[in-house]
């Protein structure tokens, strides 16, 4: 397998980078933090993303789509990370229309693929229920009842949850976990709006006796668990995407600012000792650039090793990413830290990100044991 994307996947990344340099830089995301921005992301941004074809990239034609594939939009969101912007990408593109496509029937992919794909709708993941991914551990119940199911059960950290139009919900029935399609206007439902760390908008959601028909669920997939953990890892792959795209612009901001800040009347770029970390930077990089197109592909071509690669796409990123905004810190010194420099966003969003859907450690983990360690 050539690790290189194709000329179409090139001119599309080409010109996300440029687009998004001019309608989405950091000075963005610093704008909707400081105005508390109700919904947390730029609608018209959104908007503009969606009519050129952004949103629709992993969407089958059949339901308004491109289907253009996961390394087309891996290319995206690349370059979201690098320009840090907010947006539905992840949580209704990534894992969302990704979910309803897997295991959605007919008529639930018409009344809600289209839709996202013209970025008319929001969708969020609702699956996390602690401080850890533990995907296998979910305590959210579906009794079921005449016609369909009562829903009971809290989710955390729900990315854009509080503007969602619907929700996909992990939940315990008598036959495994389940995803259910749910709207959010529905009876029951408590939305609570929490901004995180990295200027991002996420939500705890209760369900209290939320009723859903039996026609909610998203069952035409072998089982819940195998849906589950398909898209899970879809979505692995997807944020170490994002993630590669943060490392890059935090590297190439670490080596600037080498080339600029004098002491001793001298760059610090020609101090041995940081040339040594820049390189060590630099070939770290390469590796999560063959390790991100390889698993990108894997999607693309429903391999059976996608679960490895997802693992190891989400551990090695995760990983790097800490590496990389450490020293860019470090390299920053005390103005780093301040406000006023922007590369403290970029490790704030790698600690939020390194964890999503499972950090280093428990992918680290979870290889081990595909490994019989």
């Amino acid at each position: 397998m050539a690790l290189i994307i194709n000329e179409e996947q090139q001119m599309l990344k080409s010109s996300v980078k440029e687009f998004l340099k001019e309608r989405s830089p950091i000075a963005q995301l610093r704008h909707l933090r400081d105005t508390k921005d109700s919904t947390g992301y730029d609608k018209a941004l959104w908007t503009e993303m969606a009519n050129m074809g952004w949103v629709a990239l992993n969407i089958p034609v059949a339901y308004g789509g491109l289907d253009f594939g996961y390394t087309g939009l891996g290319q995206v969101l690349e370059e979201t990370g690098r320009t840090l912007t907010a947006s539905p990408l992840v949580s209704t593109v990534l894992l969302s229309a990704t979910a309803i496509n897997l295991g959605g029937n007919l008529l639930q992919k018409e009344a809600v693929l289209p839709y996202i794909a013209a970025g008319d709708l929001i969708v969020a993941f609702a699956l996390e229920e602690g401080r850890h991914h533990h995907p296998t551990n979910i305590s959210t119940t579906a009794t079921g009842k005449k016609g369909g199911y009562s829903l009971n059960g809290k989710k955390v950290a729900v990315m854009d949850g509080h503007v969602a139009d619907k929700l996909i919900v992990a939940a315990n029935t008598d036959d495994g976990v389940e995803l259910f399609l749910v709207d959010t206007n529905t009876e029951g439902i408590t939305t609570e709006r929490v901004i995180s760390m990295d200027s991002r908008n996420y939500a705890n959601i209760q369900f209290d006796n939320v009723f859903v028909s039996e026609n909610a669920t998203l069952a035409e997939y072998e089982s819940g668990a195998a849906l589950l953990e398909r898209t899970l890892d879809i979505g692995r792959i997807g944020l170490a995407a994002e993630m590669l795209g943060g490392i890059q612009e935090t590297f190439d901001r670490t080596v600037a600012y080498l080339k600029e800040r004098e002491q001793f009347g001298v760059k610090i770029g020609s101090f041995q000792a940081l040339q040594h970390r820049a390189a060590h930077l630099f070939c770290e990089i390469e590796l999560c650039k063959s390790i991100v197109i390889k698993a990108l592909k894997a999607i693309d071509d429903n391999s059976d090793d996608l679960p490895r690669l997802a693992s190891l796409a989400k551990a090695k990123l995760g990983q790097t990413y800490q590496l990389v905004s450490n020293e860019g810190i470090q390299v920053f010194g005390g103005i780093g830290m301040t406000d006023e420099e922007e590369i403290g966003f970029f490790i704030k969003r790698a600690r939020v990100v390194q964890r999503m859907l499972g950090d280093s450690n428990y992918h680290l983990d979870k290889l081990a044991r595909m490994k019989g360690i």
